[in-house]
């Protein structure tokens, strides 16, 4: 099952300072028929104005991921925790028994960034909070997982750890280029292109387009043009 959802149909609102757009309900947009995909909860599209930002505010009980498209983002927490995170950068927090954190765009242009929410399998965990490099030129044509709480990643001592049966991962395709990638029963995968088209199991899908994917023992994507993939592989909720 391939369900394309339009980035143009997706809720949202701009702020003026903010520039939302969600793919599952969130905030003031609710869709009965989008909380979620398998573990996955939130996936926003935001862009952020230079000097703005999120003032410090409260979670708990979530894996957060932060994809940095263009800009960076300024992180700090009561954790003590602070950092900058720029394009190609990822950042995770460990919500856990609870956190505090601001972030906001010091950058001189508009910061631009994916903000993925993923339920955590154990409730209570401790908070924590981390920042990594990916650079781009090692996943062509392949994902690389980016952040992830899957056993087979365990080891690798690559990803970022996430406190979820799930993985955050990236991918580049050139025009033309097929990348495939197995799902598992009892798996779900939900994958946006960052930038250009392509064609996921033979249903065509733009730039920022949400693709929900399910009991499909393999993925097949090729790219009608050059194309920044991101996708999120998770166990059923």
């Amino acid at each position: 099952m391939i369900e394309i959802r339009p980035f143009a149909t997706l809720g949202g609102r701009d702020h003026g300072w903010l520039k939302a757009r969600h793919h599952f309900s969130f905030a003031d947009y609710h869709d009965p028929a989008r909380m979620g995909w398998g573990r996955l909860r939130v996936w926003n599209d935001d862009e952020i104005k230079p000097g703005n930002g999120f003032a410090p505010h409260g979670h708990r009980d979530m894996e957060i991921v932060t994809y940095i498209r263009e800009g960076a983002i300024t992180h700090r927490d009561n954790m003590g925790n602070e950092g900058r995170t720029e394009a190609g950068d990822v950042q995770i927090m460990s919500a856990g028994t609870g956190v505090v954190h601001s972030e906001y765009n010091h950058e001189p242009g508009v910061t631009k960034l994916f903000q993925i929410w993923i339920l955590p399998d154990h409730r209570g965990a401790r908070p924590a909070w981390g920042t990594k490099r990916f650079p781009k030129a090692g996943r062509e044509a392949r994902f690389e997982v980016l952040a992830s709480g899957r056993p087979q990643d365990a080891d690798t001592g690559n990803a970022l750890p996430i406190n979820a049966d799930a993985a955050v991962m990236a991918a580049t395709l050139r025009a033309g280029q097929t990348l495939r990638q197995p799902l598992a029963p009892g798996r779900v995968a939900y994958l946006v292109p960052a930038t250009g088209a392509v064609e996921v199991n033979g249903v065509a899908a733009g730039a920022r387009d949400g693709i929900a994917i399910r009991d499909e023992a393999e993925i097949v994507i090729t790219a009608r043009e050059d194309a920044e993939l991101v996708m999120v592989e998770a166990a059923e909720a």
